[in-house]
């Protein structure tokens, strides 16, 4: 289950605008709560279980975005990263909400999807790309590939292009993007590891004036991560898979799954700024 792109977390790698979108979620979906058991199968036979998993990778971007460098936090910074971005934890905070969120309608009918021969297979390319840790080299050759279609004329990727909207809109994943890099900034500046302190409304207006480079470095970006994860999927697949993702049910699916997903990547970032702060800086890793 591609919920949120890899891109997004690459790009980057909200209390406000996060919850108020579970909220909206929450209010939508008021039929009866799914139990534990099948939450957990839900995650498995999905591959939203994977996806979470990957936030962990997205650690790796933190120094970058403030400016500085893993060494910059010496040899407990690899140990600080993996207990912050703790997978069993972050799946737990998932099941959490999905319990209270996820009805048992929307389940049944996503589970049944992904739990095909189509499905099963889709699952199994998405999580390869998730945990693929090179990903210079991922939107390298997915830039190649795009790069073919475009020259032969090929409708493929205008199906590309429709999966990456169906599963996380832009507008959805610029604001998103923006929210975590928000609170990932000032909680790190709040928690003096920087230097000088941030202004909110000040990155935020330039958050703004740098919003139509970001659209369109996810966008790309989010093409070419199709164009590598589905490369070896048949272009009939992936149109009966479009067909799939545009259904009422598993667009409302996915709102729900980008709503978690987000929060809690942003949630993970808030706190591993607090622990770099604890860090002792300078030495060698």
């Amino acid at each position: 289950m591609t919920v949120l792109t890899q891109s997004a977390a690459v790009a980057m790698r909200p209390v406000r605008l996060i919850l108020a979108i579970l909220a909206l979620t929450v209010a939508a979906f008021p039929a009866r709560a799914v139990d534990r058991d099948r939450l957990q199968a839900f995650l498995e036979v999905t591959g939203f279980g994977v996806a979470l998993d990957s936030i962990a990778l997205s650690a790796t971007d933190a120094p970058q975005m403030l400016g500085m460098q893993a060494s910059d936090f010496g040899t407990e910074w690899r140990h600080a990263a993996e207990d912050v971005f703790d997978t069993e934890g972050m799946r737990e905070t998932a099941l959490v909400i999905l319990e209270q969120t996820l009805s048992d309608e929307l389940l049944t009918h996503a589970a049944a999807f992904y739990a095909s021969p189509l499905g099963q297979r889709l699952v199994e390319v998405e999580n390869d790309s998730h945990m693929t840790e090179d990903d210079a080299a991922k939107a390298e050759r997915g830039e190649a590939l795009i790069g073919e279609m475009v020259e032969r004329g090929d409708q493929r990727i205008d199906v590309l292009r429709g999966l990456t909207t169906a599963v996380n809109g832009d507008d959805v994943a610029v604001r998103a993007v923006q929210e975590v890099q928000m609170r990932f900034l000032m909680a790190a500046s709040h928690a003096g590891v920087l230097e000088n302190e941030l202004d909110e409304g000040a990155l935020r207006a330039l958050m703004r004036a740098n919003e139509a480079d970001l659209r369109v470095s996810l966008s790309k970006s989010a093409l070419s991560g199709a164009a590598y994860t589905y490369r070896d999927i048949s272009n009939d697949d992936l149109v009966a898979y479009l067909e799939a993702l545009k259904e009422p049910q598993m667009q409302r699916v996915y709102e729900l799954m980008n709503a978690v997903q987000y929060e809690i990547m942003a949630s993970r970032f808030e706190v591993l700024a607090v622990r770099m702060a604890t860090l002792n800086r300078g030495q060698d890793l």
